[in-house]
């Protein structure tokens, strides 16, 4: 083999070590890219959201501004829920099936979360009198230092305290069923010893109310006739 051969092999050797070298580079720098973008997001806090806005409505607003991530908002209470609560739901008026009370906003870059709350907070949010939202005013709070995460943790909180909520209440809702039914069936089985006039032991609970402010007025007056007598006694004896 000569040495020209020997060479030309050397330098593809080298040539391939300097294109790996040069991947990797260029990986570990579109990594510290990302990293670095993902540690400028800002987010918007929205503290009303009027009727007839979705999270479609609002990623189209803010998206004007700047590169929009990711929506969130929270969502209120519907005409059907008022229903299964009792309370009974205008007729009048259509109201919206389902709105939302309070959202945050996710952009891409932080300068610009941080530009759309202090140019839009305290502003109309459409100036066409024909739309919905005219007259209605913006109330925005950039969040520093408020990731993502922390509004998920928050969510699943609320979550997981609702739920624990909710099976307190169905479990207090089974003994009241449980503790009627026996009271029913004992009072059958009683009814049916007595139409057969056999003796039972049963004996009515006394159930202790309290009492009535003509009660307490009359044992305080009563208390103190009797210490006004001793009273007197004890000085004329």
């Amino acid at each position: 083999m000569s040495n020209k051969e020997t060479s030309c092999q050397s330098m593809s050797q080298d040539d391939i070590q300097s294109m790996d070298n040069v991947r990797e580079t260029s990986t570990s720098t579109k990594r510290l890219q990302i990293a670095k973008q993902r540690k400028k997001l800002g987010i918007i806090y929205l503290s009303n959201i009027p009727k007839y806005m979705n999270v479609t409505t609002v990623r189209e607003i803010f998206s004007k501004y700047g590169e929009v991530g990711r929506v969130y908002l929270q969502l209120g209470c519907t005409a059907d829920d008022k229903k299964k609560d009792g309370e009974k739901p205008k007729k009048k008026k259509k109201e919206a099936s389902r709105y939302f009370t309070e959202g945050w906003v996710e952009f891409e870059r932080k300068k610009i979360a941080k530009y759309v709350a202090a140019t839009l907070n305290n502003t109309q949010i459409s100036t066409r009198k024909k739309s919905k939202f005219f007259d209605i005013i913006w109330n925005i709070k950039y969040l520093p230092r408020f990731k993502w995460i922390h509004l998920s943790e928050r969510l699943a909180y609320e979550k997981a305290v609702h739920k624990q909520r909710l099976t307190a209440e169905i479990a207090q809702a089974k003994r009241e069923v449980n503790f009627f039914s026996y009271n029913v069936d004992r009072s059958k089985k009683l009814k049916t010893k007595e139409k057969k006039g056999e003796k039972t032991n049963f004996v009515m609970p006394e159930v202790k109310q309290r009492d009535t402010d003509m009660e307490i007025r009359k044992r305080k007056n009563g208390n103190t006739d009797e210490n006004r007598t001793q009273f007197l006694m004890s000085l004329f004896s």
